[in-house]
């Protein structure tokens, strides 16, 4: 009846970019902790899901069909939500918009890239993936009520810069597996609950 997948395996990608899009709500409305409240949860949905999908039975077609709608969930999560953030802090001057640009671009650049080497295994990432700026811009977030607007503003935007630059630059990254996947749980855990009593 409908085109397109709908089998468990793609659930939790799902989850995360309706949890993207509700983050951009909030971040647009001024409610920024629930907004990044948001961001971790996409960035825990897109660690996980992949794990849950090769548990899962599937065809090819679903298969090829999972790589192509992880990439696309990871425009909305990691790129878009994001961006918004920014507005939402209010940062609106020329800058900021050339930074979230140069941000875009170069994700973008960056899963276009790994969309045309799907078929490529490695037992470790070239660069940073995006999902990893979910935690990155959410803990920087945690320092929003220790200093003044000013140096957290040059601190979150040399932050999204360098995440920028290590998207694309071709740096070995070891692929989280194991006991890894606890820590970054419990870092998620960590940030959500550290977000929720400094508030903003």
């Amino acid at each position: 009846m409908f085109i397109g997948k709908y089998n468990k395996s793609v659930i939790l990608t799902y989850l995360g970019v309706v949890s993207a899009v509700a983050g951009m709500f909030l971040a647009l409305n001024h409610y920024l902790s629930y907004a990044f409240l948001c961001l971790i949860f996409s960035g825990l949905a897109d660690l996980f899901d992949g794990k849950i999908a090769r548990m899962c039975k599937r065809n090819e077609e679903e298969k090829a069909f999972g790589i192509q709608i992880d990439s696309l969930a990871d425009m909305v999560s990691f790129v878009m939500l994001p961006v918004a953030l920014v507005i939402g802090m209010g940062f609106n001057k020329w800058y900021h918009a050339l930074i979230c640009a140069l941000y875009v671009l170069a994700a973008i650049i960056r899963l276009g890239y790994f969309n045309i080497k799907a078929e490529e295994a490695h037992s470790y990432y070239q660069g940073v993936p995006v999902t990893y700026s979910a935690l990155g811009f959410s803990l920087t977030f945690l320092l929003f009520s220790f200093v003044s607007k000013g140096i957290f503003e040059a601190i979150y935007c040399l932050v999204i810069l360098l995440f920028a630059l290590f998207f694309v630059i071709n740096i070995p990254i070891k692929k989280p597996s194991g006991a890894a996947y606890i820590f970054f749980g419990a870092l998620a855990v960590a940030a959500s609950a550290a977000i929720l009593v400094i508030g903003a």
